[in-house]
């Protein structure tokens, strides 16, 4: 069966699509499932696939190939946001209280030190959050953070400093 010349440039498209999809994947899996994690996701590696599917379904509405990786971090972010807002309405309308537990896993994956210091971001507001585990675990930018973020670089620089100063708090109450 032959193929038009227009078929043959929709294949290519696809095929540089599947391709630059398979190296991001490869690059930045495993740094967007840590992000997942630390900003609290308890189902961190479907928030991850949910991320690499919306950027395939947006991939040509993309400006540049390099914004691929931004776009991820902003969509984990985002994701993270609203499965943890989503917890919070259906614990609140929960008849009963459930005790949770982390997995045998999760917690053999963290060392005590790397556990004490989740267990204190998560007693951060999620904003803090965000901007602290964006700063410091991935050395994004203030611009990097605003855009992942959806907000502007002065509250980045707010997040971030409040952020820094409960962590202390925290920190110090725990020693």
């Amino acid at each position: 069966m032959s193929r038009t010349p227009a078929q043959a440039i929709v294949d290519m498209t696809d095929l540089d699509r599947e391709t630059a999809l398979a190296r991001l994947f490869d690059l930045h899996y495993p740094n967007l499932l840590r992000l997942a994690v630390l900003l609290g996701a308890d189902d961190a590696e479907d928030v991850v696939a949910e991320a690499f599917y919306q950027l395939y379904r947006r991939w040509s509405r993309l400006r540049t190939p390099e914004a691929a990786a931004g776009y991820l971090r902003s969509v984990v972010c985002n994701q993270v946001r609203m499965r943890l807002r989503h917890l919070l309405v259906v614990r609140k309308h929960a008849e009963g209280v459930i005790g949770t537990a982390e997995s045998a896993e999760h917690l053999a994956l963290l060392r005590d030190d790397q556990r004490v210091l989740v267990e204190a971001l998560h007693q951060l507001s999620a904003r803090q959050r965000e901007a602290l585990v964006l700063r410091y675990w991935l050395s994004l930018r203030e611009h990097e953070i605003a855009g992942a973020m959806g907000i502007t670089p002065g509250a980045v620089k707010a997040h971030t400093a409040r952020g820094i100063a409960r962590l202390k708090r925290i920190m110090e109450v725990r020693r």
